[in-house]
């Protein structure tokens, strides 16, 4: 009877002394509370739960190589108990655009964040292809500032160049965009099937003054268990209305065009004496509302008419129907009033509702500079405020 107590006690010892909550003070400690927390919860959970430790060393974390990524990982969820790290797991999926919860079933497979496994038969990130292909295509096109995003997906495909069929998988998909040879951005992703959404490259995430001829590289590698394939784009056109404008001088954004610049009246040289030029007749904003009412009608070459504005381009350039005011179906307008005018220049907010050619609608608050140009007031900047 006392050695059945004692068997008692001391499993009551072994169970007291398991860790619950991270212990990141070393790797070893990491790993032996990680163990601990894990064999508090049944079979289900604890494949979730590997899963969102693998989510948060994956995406959670900035750092190069598993080594950083793990000491990363521990300094992140030091402290943290299961549930913590559930809802931290959670937080970083839906922030990457990863189709994972963890209160869904498995989904990506034997995922062990202290070490690469060896193949197995059954191990769904052990995927064979011949090379990676690469496709892009422009999002959420507005119907004035065109385009503001860039649809970023690859696939993994056999000899053909036909998509391989596979799913249960976590592929480290890792995006990197460059700029004349310069890298400005870099995102991760999990590739879990062949229906892989890709990436969703915000333009107002590169930074403008980074980006050189309005082009940029873009690179891709999907990690299999066995190889990691690449594949690269160059040349890929960005809207330059729809990045981010540099800090500190927005004036430099073609989506946040400078306001008015003084016009510097010419000089005769020979009396010094200024030669004024002719004062603009009528009130400023009915150039706005002559050039809302044109482009409404897509009456686009009159509405080109109406402004001077260097940001716009060519009237090729202003009309295209992907980047320019082509995309423009009908105009609201709402209300348009001269917030200030002088004798060179002139301020004019228009508040109004586009709606382009595939039936969505925006509402736009406006401010449109315009200067005197031989009498007559032209548009020579636009604002979106």
């Amino acid at each position: 009877m006392k050695h059945f107590f004692l068997i008692i006690f001391c499993s009551f010892l072994l169970v007291a002394c398991k860790k619950d909550k991270v212990d990141a003070s070393t790797t070893k400690s990491l790993q032996s509370s990680i163990n601990d927390m894990a064999s508090s919860l049944n079979t289900l959970q604890q494949v979730k739960f590997n899963e969102a430790l693998y989510i948060l060393k994956t995406f959670g974390v900035e750092a190069d190589g598993d080594v950083n990524e793990l000491n990363a990982l521990g300094k992140l969820i030091n402290g943290m108990k299961v549930p913590g790290i559930f809802a931290l797991a959670d937080k970083v999926a839906q922030e990457n655009g990863i189709e994972w919860k963890s209160t869904g079933p498995p989904s990506l497979g034997e995922m062990n964040i202290f070490g690469n496994e060896e193949a197995k038969e059954s191990d769904p990130n052990d995927i064979s292809a011949k090379s990676l292909s690469l496709n892009t295509k422009p999002l959420a096109v507005d119907s004035i500032l065109g385009p503001k995003s860039l649809q970023v997906v690859p696939r993994l495909v056999d000899g053909s160049g036909n998509p391989i069929v596979f799913t249960g998988a976590a592929l480290e998909t890792v995006m990197e965009v460059f700029s004349n040879g310069t890298r400005i951005l870099t995102a991760k992703n999990l590739m879990q099937d062949n229906n892989f959404k890709g990436f969703n490259l915000r333009f107002a995430s590169l930074p403008a003054e980074k980006i050189s001829d309005n082009k940029i590289d873009i690179t891709v590698s999907v990690k299999t268990t066995k190889k990691t394939y690449k594949i690269s784009k160059i040349g890929v056109p960005v809207n330059p209305k729809a990045l981010l404008s540099p800090q500190g001088n927005p004036a430099e954004n073609p989506a946040n065009p400078n306001t008015d610049i003084p016009v510097t009246d010419p000089t005769d040289v020979a009396t010094g004496t200024e030669i004024q030029p002719a004062a603009p007749s009528g009130d400023p904003k009915t150039s706005v509302t002559r050039f809302l009412n044109n482009l409404g009608s897509q009456n686009l070459r009159v509405a080109y008419d109406t402004s001077d504005n260097p940001n716009w381009g060519s009237y090729e350039t202003f009309s295209n129907p992907t980047s320019g005011f082509g995309g423009v179906k009908n105009i609201n307008v709402k209300n348009i009033t001269t917030q200030s005018s002088s004798t060179n220049s002139a301020s004019v907010n228009a508040t109004y509702d586009v709606t382009d050619k595939s039936g969505k609608t925006t509402a736009l608050q406006v401010t449109f500079g315009l200067k005197n140009v031989n009498g007559e007031w032209k548009i020579s900047s636009y604002k979106i405020n």
